[in-house]
């Protein structure tokens, strides 16, 4: 009888404890655990065709091809300076972390960053830019310190500190409620996504942005992916504007044969040859097919992200081969507009090498179409 008191207290214990979960989640406060991600801003060079050959068709560049890949006196080519979001083991930012081979395909894309409901997105960010740059995240709770946008927010205290100028470090924490998480009735993880929010179209063109993917409570594995999916594929449709870049002069300077013969051409008038020839319609950053490969097997349970980025862009991507299931309708063809976040899952049926592409045809003309591969079933049926 002595022992009652002590479990009636161990039993009020645990319905508190249940209940400050209940109201702090209902309030947007998740209750999970902490992901921490060291994440920088580095400047590169950029190939958007590293082959130097239409990879699609397996055949050399030809003359329409090279109005945009080739360089020349008054021509950039196909190497930019871009500047990417890159992951770090540690906050001492002296180590890259690689990339496992299933997300190669990530391309100019920056690091995954994942949780579960319930969960905490902490970024250490460090900005080893030559500019202002800072990481704005779409779908997740955030406050003021943590929004990654410089505006007249009457926030008070005249701070930017989430806009980091360049050599300086600032964390991000971003926590994620329900609301960040997939809807009634949709797939068990959804696609959000980050970018640099400074000077939002410079920044974007610039190369700044990359996937947040969010799990059900309850569906996630250690690594915050879903249970529930085999393999997961991020793709980026990305018309990226060297024109409006950052690094745009630089890249005159570094790259044209001839810098001091180049005239730009106004914003805008993407039907002018030199404009048109810094216009790079990119899946992943790559034209032409010239992305790391797209691979899977038949049966397996597929998701692919698919994501825009911020310029007047409107999308098709279309799957030879195969089909999927996305926003509750089965097709083979969606619709990508301005940062668009769109979820798609595929079981595949038919094997081979596919082509993947935007169905938009100055788009396909200008390289944003690649391939996928669906290989047979293991010998164990696997």
């Amino acid at each position: 009888m002595a022992r009652r008191p002590l479990t009636l207290v161990a039993g009020v214990a645990a319905i508190a404890l249940v209940l400050i979960a209940w109201i702090a989640q209902s309030k947007g406060a998740p209750v999970g655990q902490t992901r921490t991600y060291y994440v920088a801003v580095d400047e590169i060079p950029w190939d958007y065709a590293p082959s130097g050959i239409n990879q699609v068709t397996g055949r050399p560049f030809g003359p329409l091809e090279n109005l945009i890949m080739a360089n020349g006196p008054d021509r950039i080519g196909r190497v930019y300076i871009k500047a990417v979001y890159r992951e770090y083991t540690d906050s001492t930012f002296g180590t890259l972390k690689k990339r496992s081979a299933a997300f190669e395909h990530l391309g100019i894309l920056g690091p995954i960053l994942r949780a579960q409901v319930g969960d905490t997105i902490r970024v250490v960010f460090r900005n080893n830019g030559h500019y202002p740059y800072s990481m704005h995240p779409h779908g997740v709770f955030y406050s003021k310190a943590s929004e990654g946008a410089d505006y007249a927010d009457n926030a008070g205290g005249g701070s930017r500190g989430d806009v980091v100028d360049p050599g300086g470090t600032h964390t991000y924490v971003w926590p994620v409620p329900e609301r960040a998480g997939p809807a009634p009735g949709e797939s068990s993880s959804t696609l959000w996504m980050y970018h640099s929010h400074t000077a939002e179209e410079a920044d974007l063109n610039s190369g700044l942005v990359g996937p947040i993917i969010v799990t059900a409570r309850g569906m996630a594995k250690p690594d915050g992916s879903p249970k529930d999916v085999d393999r997961e594929l991020v793709v980026g449709f990305l018309e990226l504007d060297e024109n409006l870049s950052r690094y745009f002069d630089d890249n005159v300077k570094k790259y044209a044969l001839k810098p001091e013969t180049v005239k730009p051409d106004p914003p805008g008038t993407f039907f002018l040859p030199f404009y048109a020839s810094n216009l790079k319609e990119t899946i992943n950053g790559f034209v032409y097919g010239n992305g790391p490969p797209l691979t899977m097997r038949m049966g397996e349970r597929v998701r692919w992200y698919l994501l825009s980025d911020a310029n007047f862009q409107v999308h098709a991507p279309h799957w030879h081969g195969n089909t999927v299931i996305a926003q509750h309708m089965r097709t083979d063809v969606i619709s990508l507009t301005t940062m668009a976040m769109v979820v798609a899952d595929m079981v595949p049926d038919d094997p081979g090498t596919w082509l993947f592409h935007c169905h938009v045809g100055p788009h396909l003309v200008a390289g944003m179409q690649t391939r996928y591969t669906v290989t047979p079933r293991a010998a164990s049926g696997n």
